[in-house]
């Protein structure tokens, strides 16, 4: 798609919203700054418009998140049947809400704060409390930035909705069962290996479920192995430009910028969430989860690169076996058998 004016304000706007979420996050100190990052890029680079009611469904969804988060694990935790039939039913009511349409936004942003969350919560050195009140800050900053920055950079041309397809009942639940089961298996698997640093394979499990088909599944996973090695092979080059001097915030916030230009520009050429947007979350994760002062990134993007790929073709291999035995039963049978 041609570079209009309007659509280079969405790249300014994610780059602004995501910076300076990286800023904030890293000037406070706080933990999570996953949440800061990767937050403005799915409200202004998922959703076509912001209004009143995207903001409540952002915010929304981000403190019910956080409330299932702070109370299930430690209710459940001692019955792991139990837990994993109670995930299986919170992805499934947040896929639901995706493939019916209207609440889109809640669902996406639901299902990519849940496994976040649920990835965290296995471990003891997290705390859940720090979390869920994380996520929150995080979705109200986000959706505050994305204020400023609909107001410093307006759209020039008004914004067409996009109209929603028709689907069938069994289609509908087609598409909520197979991202429910596939998510589930996603979460069962990073329960039982420890697998703490792998949250962008975590994440990309989720997000490739996004299109809620086989067919779209697999466009997707090949879409997010290219965006993950380019967002990883472009945070090592910053990296190696930054050399030491990853601690200074002026510096890390600039090529953090410069990289979400860059993937934001292909993300709006493609006019799809694609190669563009894999890499934003990836770079988003990268800087804003893994560089500190402390430590750099180079580990973790290179640890990303295979671990992102093996999840994601596990993830393909499990969404063709679910969308297969689905089709069987008349009640659950997607419209376009593949």
């Amino acid at each position: 798609m041609e570079l209009t004016a309007d659509r280079l304000r969405v790249c300014l706007r994610v780059a602004f919203a995501s910076g300076a979420g990286l800023v904030i996050s890293k000037m406070m100190n706080w933990d999570f700054g996953v949440f800061f990052t990767v937050y403005p890029m799915l409200l202004l680079g998922m959703v076509p418009m912001l209004n009143r009611f995207v903001a409540l469904q952002f915010i929304g969804s981000s403190v019910l998140t956080s409330l299932e988060i702070m109370i299930l694990p430690s209710l459940l935790n001692h019955w792991p049947p139990v837990f994993i039939v109670v995930v299986f039913c919170l992805f499934l009511s947040r896929f639901m809400l995706m493939a019916k349409g209207p609440m889109m936004l809640f669902g996406a942003s639901g299902c990519v704060s849940l496994s976040i969350m649920l990835h965290f919560s296995s471990y003891q050195q997290f705390d859940l409390v720090d979390m869920a009140a994380s996520n929150i800050l995080a979705s109200v900053l986000s959706v505050s930035l994305a204020y400023i920055a609909y107001t410093l950079l307006p759209n020039k041309e008004p914004v067409a909705a996009r109209a929603l397809p028709e689907k069938s009942d069994n289609v509908i639940r087609h598409q909520a069962l197979l991202g429910a089961i596939v998510a589930t298996f996603s979460f069962i698997v990073f329960q039982t290996f420890d697998l703490v640093d792998s949250l962008s394979a975590q994440v990309a499990t989720i997000l490739v479920l996004f299109p809620m088909s086989f067919v779209g599944a697999v466009q997707s996973g090949k879409q997010r192995c290219i965006g993950t090695l380019l967002g990883c092979g472009l945070s090592l080059l910053t990296q190696l430009f930054l050399y030491t001097y990853y601690h200074n915030l002026l510096l890390l916030a600039l090529s953090f910028w410069l990289c979400v230009m860059i993937f934001a520009r292909i993300h709006v050429k493609e006019g799809l969430p694609g190669v563009g947007f894999a890499g934003l979350t990836t770079v988003g994760i990268l800087f804003g989860q893994y560089i500190s002062p402390e430590h750099d990134l180079v580990y973790s993007a290179l640890y990303r690169m295979s671990s992102m790929t093996v999840a994601i073709l596990l993830t393909l291999c499990s969404i063709y076996l679910v969308h297969k035995i689905l089709n069987v039963f008349p009640s659950t049978r997607h419209e376009v058998l593949g």
